[in-house]
Parts: structure tokens; C-alpha cells; sequence
């Protein structure tokens, strides 16, 4: 009896210090969830208060430079919701998508070419997600192999470098404006739309989510994780090669440095938004908030006169502050 006691007692102990520790760890996630909150509202005040941030030359500057860094986070967040952390190939992705949409309109027209780049963009992606749900190698280790490779063969085909579209390839009607918004940020409302439609209501959305949060858990329920993985990665790559075909059409060119630094960008936009590092939480629209607090801060240095290397620094600051916050919120 003594002894069934002591066990009893023990138990309860035990389940009375779980419970201490599950609301220890709800309390910082609620003062980090703050912290991030107010940080993030500081954050905005301090760009709306730019002298010339509010003229309409600089709104249309966002609303256009978000758009491009958009569609590739949008990508990005359902790899990082696969728990599969992030990809650096989706920037080099952006560049030869471009190409591959020149040189396609060149011979098919704008709309072969149109079909033509959003499979390749999604087939490149795809195949890195084949390898990362299927053979089950290091995501990381992948994007940065791709990302080698991506560079390495379009500079072997790619002599010169850029490639140029054939006067006339492109309608004048898809450089315009709608209703005053440019329509690349018509396409990336419409992307982030999709992507949130996708992880709402959609079996292969809930699959995502469950296999981010534990791919074992997942595996044991009888979801095949494989095919969810690659169909991340397919996604990512179609939202992503809207970057590349909008960027050659506003410019009628394409090379490889249009997706520089997108893929960090991407990254800030994601973690900003409040999708979690470790995959499973996350949703396209945070993300789109993410992405114009990013675009917002770009704008914001480059009307106080400051290089580009300050656009880096910043979003690198932002990324650490993000992650910080999580790991404390997560009690880790």
C-alpha cells in the first residue's frame, strides 16, 4: 500500500510539473509573440514616417519590388511549412526561368513560352523535392548542390550571359496597370491567394502541415510523405518561376542576376510572417505580410540614401531577431 502510494504521489508530481512546464512555455510564447508584435510595429511606424515613403512613386516602387520577392517566398513558405527549412536554389531558379521564358517566347510565342517556363521552374524545384522525399537526403545539402549546378550549366549554355526578347514577343497589355496597381502585384495577391486556399482547404494542405509538424507522426497516420514533400516542391517551383517570367517581361531580358539575394529575401519574408523555422505552422498570408514588411524596410534605406549592403544588413538583423524570438517563444 505504501509503496502503490509513493507511485501514486509520484505520478502526480510528475504530471503536476508537466503542466507547470507547458504553461512556463504558453507564458513565454505569449511575451515573445508580444515582443515580436511591438518590434514589428516599431518597425512600421519608423518606415511610414520616411520623409517621401508615402508619395506615389515609392508606393508603386513597393507595391512592384514586393511582388517579385512575393511569389518566391510564397514558394518558400511551403518548404519550410514541409519542415524542410528553407532552399537556396530558389533564387538561381528565378534567373534561368527567365532565360528559359526568353528564349521560349523567342520560338513559341508569349504563350508557349508562358507554359514552357512555369514547367520548367516547377520540374527544377520538383526534382530537388524528389530527391529530399524520396531518397530522403539533406535539404540544404540539395539546394546548395542545385544551386551549383543551376549556375554551372547556364553559364556553360549562356555565353553571354543575357538573353533578349524578339521585338513585339510580349502584349503591351501585361505591363500595365489595374485599377492604378501594377499588375505584378495583381499576380503575387493572386499567388498568395492560391497558396492560402491550398493549406486551407485542400487534403494535400492538412497532409503538409501534419508532416512539418512530425514526419513520423505523419508516416504512421498512413500519409504518403514523399509525395507530399515533391508536391511542396513542385508548388514552390511554379509560385517561384512567376518571379523569373515577370521579371523578363517588365525588362525584355533575362540572366542569371535577377534572383540574387531573393532567396534571403524569401527567407526574411517567411520568418517575419511568423512561419516556424522548424515547419509545420505557418500560412501564405502571413507571409504576405512578412513580404511587405521586408519590401517596406528596402524602400524605406533606399530613400534615407543608403547602399544596398545596408538592404542586407537589415533583413539579416530582422531574420535573427525572428529566430531568437521563436526559439525563446518555444522555450528551447
Amino acid at each position: 500500500m505504501i509503496e502503490r502510494a509513493d507511485a501514486s504521489a509520484g505520478t502526480g508530481a510528475t504530471g503536476a510539473l508537466s503542466a507547470g512546464t507547458s504553461r512556463a512555455r504558453l507564458d513565454r510564447g505569449r511575451l515573445f509573440l508580444w515582443a515580436q508584435t511591438i518590434g514589428m510595429a516599431i518597425l512600421l511606424v519608423a518606415v511610414l514616417t520616411t520623409p517621401g515613403f508615402l508619395a506615389g512613386p515609392a508606393i508603386l516602387s513597393l507595391l512592384t519590388t514586393v511582388s517579385f520577392i512575393g511569389c518566391v517566398a510564397i514558394g518558400m513558405t511551403l518548404i519550410t511549412i514541409s519542415g524542410n527549412i528553407m532552399s537556396f536554389a530558389l533564387g538561381a531558379t528565378v534567373g534561368v526561368t527567365a532565360m528559359v521564358f526568353i528564349l521560349a517566347s523567342n520560338w513559341l510565342g508569349f504563350g508557349g513560352g508562358l507554359v514552357v517556363g512555369l514547367i520548367f521552374g516547377s520540374l527544377l524545384t520538383g526534382l530537388q523535392g524528389l530527391l529530399i522525399g524520396w531518397v530522403r537526403a539533406n535539404p540544404i545539402i540539395v539546394s546548395i548542390a542545385a544551386l551549383a549546378l543551376i549556375y554551372g550549366v547556364t553559364q556553360a549554355f549562356a555565353e553571354k550571359g543575357t538573353v533578349y526578347a524578339d521585338p513585339g514577343t510580349f502584349p503591351s497589355a501585361i505591363r500595365g496597370k489595374i485599377a492604378g496597381i501594377p499588375i505584378e502585384f495583381v499576380v503575387f495577391v493572386l499567388v498568395t491567394l492560391a497558396a492560402q486556399f491550398i493549406f486551407s482547404f485542400t487534403k494535400f494542405g492538412r497532409n503538409l502541415l501534419m508532416v512539418g509538424s512530425s514526419f513520423r507522426a505523419a508516416e504512421a497516420t498512413g500519409i504518403s510523405t514523399w509525395r507530399t514533400v515533391i508536391a511542396a516542391y513542385l508548388w514552390a517551383g511554379l509560385f517561384t518561376s512567376l518571379s523569373g517570367i515577370m521579371l523578363a517581361i517588365r525588362y525584355d531580358s533575362a540572366n542569371m542576376d535577377y534572383g540574387v539575394a531573393y532567396d534571403y529575401d524569401a527567407i526574411a519574408a517567411v520568418l517575419v510572417g511568423g512561419s516556424a523555422i522548424g515547419g509545420g505552422q505557418g500560412s501564405a498570408l502571413r507571409t504576405f505580410a512578412g513580404a511587405m514588411v521586408i519590401a517596406a524596410v528596402q524602400v524605406m534605406l533606399l530613400l534615407k540614401g543608403l547602399r544596398q549592403e545596408w538592404q542586407y544588413l537589415a533583413a539579416g538583423l530582422i531574420v535573427l531577431a525572428v529566430i531568437v524570438l521563436q526559439a525563446r517563444g518555444s522555450g528551447r
